[in-house]
């Protein structure tokens, strides 16, 4: 008799009725990095054969995406999505959600590539009822483990301020911590044995902005959150740098999971089905990388890839400069920030200077704001080629030259300090406390005039005030470019070049802590 029961147990198991764990592998941020980085690293190709290994060794497995598929390289400025879409669907995702970027090209094209995606599409806190991609999201999905109930939801950041208005126009947004809670608490209603939030709102973001340690904290249904947007790699050996237990508002842990960005890992979450009140789950991480044979890279992806890898591959082997030094996309007051910003000021000087030669009247051009946000790539040391700067400035941006208040520069300056600093010209210098509260802003050697009226060169998109620059759309136009602003960068580095003039930047920051007088 018990020879049957044991038999007929393990005939059940065979066929998921009894499942003692489920694995979660999740990703994020991918950004079209579609091929490996110059040391091997990432690529949808290796990525594809890590999730081939773990399928074949797991009976219970979901590949979830927390968003931000899209933009920074060649394949989604060439191809607008094409690439990436049907990669996505080849690698069989269950669940994914959307990040700030796949708004990029506006709604339409969102709804046209997002009807086609073959998962569980999930969006809690967008209504996009008035908009092209009505129906197309729901706010949560349930799926069995065996006996076990598992809640998904999806959860969005705030657009305002960081998707351009035009792209989002007619959807409206919700809460994110309250909408989470409400969905979660109405999962466990339904009976879920365990609710994961897979939200793209960042890991720990700016003060006033909702985050995942902040929705941990204040949750009681959610177990655990899978997140995105921030490029956060929380890695479980170092809990002490970025902390994956976080405790909610009633005590228990919930863990929170994010892999970096560009599909460099992939995260891998072991979750015990037979003590979900134990919260027994392990948080792992799969490096990305050429260790595998290209035998074992899928043929229908690599097939279907091949056509459009020869047209990246044709212009990022066109070499048009060379780089002096190594500069990081990722460092808000260092030596990449200074240089977009310094391009800006020449290119708003040497435009006005152009405008003046014509015969028109045109003011001086006082300083560049830019944003870091918008620089997409590091440039390492060595060759430069035009693929790489159309990958660094991928977006659709315009320069524009803007006349405003300098209380307007002043406040936009205090939200970028915030965050570590923002792209501002050679001839500025954001002074702070120790805090990161602005003291004064000084150009060209004097403190900056609340009441003047100051001419900035910048970009369309940070006119508008986005990045939290809000004040920055205060401003009044007084010229817009009909080009992205890629086309002039080339034509500015292919000048340096031809002068026989690396690119090369000051690394200093430019927003600085002010000195204290000694004895004070």
């Amino acid at each position: 008799m018990k020879k049957t029961v044991f038999l007929l147990a393990l005939l059940l198991s065979a066929f998921g009725v009894f499942a003692d764990h489920l694995v979660i592998l999740h990703t994020n941020d991918t950004h079209s990095n579609i091929d490996s980085d110059e040391k091997g690293i990432g690529g949808i190709l290796p990525r594809m054969a890590v999730i081939d290994s773990v399928r074949k060794m797991e009976k219970n497995m979901l590949l979830v995406d927390a968003g931000d598929m899209v933009q920074g390289s060649l394949y989604f400025k060439y191809f607008g999505g094409d690439v990436e879409y049907p990669l996505f669907n080849m690698m069989d995702y269950d669940i994914r959600i959307l990040g700030n970027h796949e708004f990029d090209n506006g709604l339409e094209s969102l709804a046209r590539h997002w009807r086609e995606v073959k998962a569980d599409r999930l969006s809690a806190n967008y209504d996009f009822s008035k908009t092209p991609a009505k129906g197309i999201f729901k706010p949560y999905v349930i799926r069995r483990v065996g006996k076990k109930k598992i809640g998904f939801v999806g959860i969005n950041i705030n657009p305002e301020s960081l998707i351009s208005k035009e792209n989002y126009e007619g959807m409206v947004y919700s809460d994110a911590v309250e909408t989470a809670n409400r969905y979660a608490s109405l999962l466990k209603k339904k009976g879920c044995d365990l609710v994961v939030a897979v939200t793209h709102i960042g890991y720990a973001m700016n003060p006033g902005k909702h985050s995942d340690v902040e929705l941990a904290r204040m949750s009681r249904d959610i177990d655990i959150i899978i997140g995105g947007h921030s490029h956060t790699f929380v890695d479980p050996s170092n809990p002490e740098k970025t902390p994956y237990w976080i405790d909610n508002a009633v005590g228990k842990p919930v863990l929170v999971a994010q892999t970096g960005k560009y599909g460099r890992n992939v995260g891998y979450i072991k979750i015990d089905l037979d003590d979900l009140k134990g919260r027994k789950y392990d948080y792992e991480y799969i490096p990305v990388t050429d260790r595998f044979s290209p035998s074992a890279y899928n043929a229908e992806m690599k097939a279907f890839l091949a056509p459009y890898k020869a047209k990246v591959d044709s212009v990022n082997s066109l070499v048009i400069a060379h780089s002096d030094i190594d500069m990081s996309n990722s460092d808000h007051n260092g030596a990449f920030a200074n240089w977009a910003a310094d391009f800006g000021l020449w290119f708003g000087r040497h435009l006005a200077d152009s405008l003046r030669a014509s015969g028109k009247e045109f003011p001086r051009v006082d300083m560049s704001i830019m944003n870091v946000g918008g620089i997409r790539q590091p440039m390492q040391r060595g060759d430069v080629t035009e693929g790489q700067i159309l990958s660094t400035f991928p977006f659709s941006n315009r320069m524009t030259l803007i006349s405003l208040k300098g209380s307007d520069i002043i406040a936009a300056m205090q939200a970028a300090s915030l965050r570590g600093g923002e792209a501002v010209s050679g001839n500025v210098r954001v002074v702070t406390d120790p805090e990161g509260k602005v003291i004064r802003v000084v150009i060209d050697g004097e403190e900056m005039d609340p009441e003047k009226e100051y001419v900035v060169s910048t970009i369309d998109y940070v006119a508008q005030g986005n990045d939290d620059m809000v004040t920055l759309a205060n401003h009044r136009e007084l010229w817009r470019d009909t080009v992205e602003m890629s086309r002039p960068v080339l034509d500015y580095i292919r000048r340096l070049n031809a002068l026989g003039l690396a690119i090369t930047s000051d690394p200093r920051p430019r927003f600085v802590e002010a000195v204290q007088a000694e004895g004070r």
